[in-house]
């Protein structure tokens, strides 16, 4: 009789940790913005669509801007190919920031670790 409330409470247990880790892994682009501090170099994923992408030739590095509706973040990225502008895309990145200046960051981005565009 007392194993089904100790069964009970040990899947909510883990249902709430999983609940909390995907949190950490797919949260909104506002939310970067808001608690960059608890993303810090974190590995984290993001869908939105590419309002800008901009590179240099011959140079192996491109960024390019992500808006997932509820704001949107550069994505700096070594690979060779970026997508273009109104691409759907699934990123895959570490959170980094250049600075924090007055508690506020500055130059919040994704190093891009895996870029998938949806067509």
């Amino acid at each position: 009789m007392h194993r089904i409330p100790r069964v009970l409470i040990a899947a909510a247990l883990v249902s709430f940790s999983s609940a909390c880790a995907l949190s950490l892994r797919n949260p909104q682009i506002s939310d970067l913005q808001h608690n960059p501090g608890r993303y810090q170099d974190r590995t984290v994923n993001i869908n939105g669509v590419v309002t800008s992408s901009w590179g240099l030739p011959l140079v192996p590095y491109r960024f390019y801007k992500v808006d997932d509706g509820t704001g949107e973040v550069t994505v700096f990225s070594q690979g060779m190919r970026s997508p273009t502008k109104g691409a759907r895309v699934h990123v895959k990145g570490r959170v980094g920031e250049v600075a924090v200046f007055g508690g506020q960051p500055i130059g919040l981005h994704l190093r891009e670790e895996k870029l998938d565009v949806r067509r």
